[in-house]
């Protein structure tokens, strides 16, 4: 087509027309850019601030406990006493009892074992199930020679770690779907608030075409 037949050959040109972008659409309100934006952060928040809080919070409860294992191991000294009477259990059960079984996961029994000044000295110890009156078992005495349970191991200060880990992933996840909700909530507030207002507004002139 020649210059002569456009229909833009004389006169202005139409200004050029762009895409309105997401931010220039007029039906999205400042509470839906502040929900948006809101929601960008939070999901910010549970992609780098959870793994960064959960393996922080593990690492130093499983630091707390292992120096808790060498505290313990240090302190507690294993000797080997005799049994005096026959284990008998506590009411906790598991194990092969969870199967069909009649076994304890631990007893208590009474024992008799020499101590540093080479006196006798009896106590309560947890023994292994079915321990009978004679049989030797290993007990634990802490540094005034009373007997203690026995000292935290590695894989118990591991699983704390993991234990707390998971924790706190679960509390992170929790609090960011909470705020999540509360902030959507209170949108949600003030735009019924708003609604409210501009149909006070129209609402008149509405309701005066049935009257007439």
């Amino acid at each position: 087509m020649s210059a002569q037949g456009s229909p833009y050959a004389s006169g202005p040109r139409p200004p050029h027309q762009e895409h309105p972008s997401e931010g220039a659409n007029p039906l999205r309100r400042s509470s839906d850019r502040i929900e948006s934006w809101f929601r960008r952060l939070l999901m910010l928040v549970l992609a780098l601030g959870l793994p960064a809080a959960s393996v922080s919070a593990g690492l130093a409860a499983y630091e707390s406990s292992m120096r808790t294992v060498h505290a313990q191991s240090a302190e507690r000294q294993a000797i080997t006493a005799r049994v005096v009477s026959d284990a008998r259990g506590d009411g906790a059960r598991g194990g092969d009892e969870a199967r069909g079984g009649a076994k304890d996961v631990w007893q208590w029994a009474q024992v008799r074992w020499t101590g540093t000044d080479g006196k006798e000295r009896t106590g309560t110890a947890r023994v292994e199930p079915g321990a009978t009156e004679g049989a030797t078992v290993r007990v634990w005495l802490g540094p005034d020679g009373t007997l203690r349970s026995p000292p935290m191991t590695a894989d118990n200060a591991t699983a704390t770690g993991w234990l707390v880990g998971g924790m706190t992933a679960v509390a992170v996840s929790a609090g960011v779907f909470a705020a999540r909700a509360g902030m959507r909530r209170m949108l949600d507030r003030g735009r019924a608030a708003q609604w409210d207002a501009e149909w006070d507004l129209v609402e008149p002139s509405w309701s005066a075409r049935f009257r007439q």
